[in-house]
């Protein structure tokens, strides 16, 4: 007779899943502190917080369902823990809420989770209705000013890859692997300058040059710019991310190649809307460093 041996992980009491997070004494209070700054910012910029189910059905709209932990209810419909709020907001919002209340201005302090264990807090906000990104990136620098932050921002245009992909037939993993040697190779002058394209005082050089529809869309991050009080701005006009929401004008606040937050516009329910989430974990994770 054979026997079937199965060879078990001993899990000692005291460990916790990759993935989880654990704050105590320093970090836990500058978990909170980054929280209580945050809601008193957006509550004087007119948000009101809202606090979403962990649990929906619709997670599948908004990311990658390989990134989505998924379960069954008691009618056997697929369930998922929440792994992104930023749609959540605007259908809770349209679908449910619409006629309680006429507030298009709401903000979340709660995390999400990916597959396959893997937590992630976050603060953000959702402005529906919407289209102007510089209030969401102002949020963003004043909560880093109190805790004498500094951080880069990166301005992009998620729709001018995609007209550079179309035009010239090329695929868009190129540019969301950030491959610029590829770019670089196709020898078209105006690409290289595009490619080349940082600092904010240059752009007028590379807007006279670039064809039509990609010269609207730079401008839209030129218009961008103008709006804002904060100045350690990078242009980034070829970056990508492929997410399923974010569809044009797109923010990165970076540290040390660490992003602490980030946002964009986007069209949800018909509504063009603007909004952003701040990276908690990583945020605790810079000022403890610093």
């Amino acid at each position: 007779m054979q026997f079937l041996v199965k060879n078990y992980i001993m899990i000692d009491e005291h460990e916790i899943p990759t993935g989880s997070r654990l704050y105590f004494g320093k970090s836990a209070k500058l978990k909170r502190e980054i929280e209580a700054v945050s809601s008193e910012f957006l509550g004087e910029a007119g948000f009101e917080e809202i606090v979403t189910p962990f649990f929906s059905y619709h997670q599948h709209q908004s990311l990658n369902e390989k990134e989505i932990i998924r379960f069954s209810d008691e009618q056997n419909n697929i369930v998922s823990l929440r792994a992104d709020s930023t749609l959540d907001v605007v259908r809770l919002m349209t679908k449910r809420l619409g006629r309680s209340t006429k507030q298009n201005k709401w903000f979340y302090i709660q995390p999400v989770f990916r597959y396959p264990n893997t937590e992630i807090n976050q603060i953000g906000a959702e402005f529906i209705g919407n289209n102007d990104l510089s209030s969401s990136i102002g949020i963003c620098e004043k909560v880093f000013t109190k805790f004498d932050l500094n951080p880069l921002v990166h301005i992009s245009n998620i729709k001018i890859p995609k007209i550079i992909a179309e035009e010239l037939n090329l695929s868009l993993d190129i540019f969301e692997k950030a491959e610029l040697q590829k770019i670089l190779s196709l020898e078209i002058d105006w690409l290289e300058k595009l490619a080349c394209l940082q600092r904010p005082e240059d752009i007028d050089k590379v807007i006279e040059i670039v064809p039509q529809n990609i010269k609207v869309e730079l401008k839209k991050m030129k218009s961008l710019y103008e709006k804002l009080n904060y100045k350690n701005v990078h242009f980034s006009p070829l970056y990508y991310v492929n997410m399923r929401y974010y569809d044009e004008l797109f923010f990165r606040f970076i540290d040390k190649n660490c992003t602490l937050a980030k946002g964009g516009s986007y069209e949800s329910e018909g509504l063009e809307s603007t909004g952003f989430g701040l990276y908690t974990d990583a945020f605790i994770e810079t000022l403890i460093k610093k």
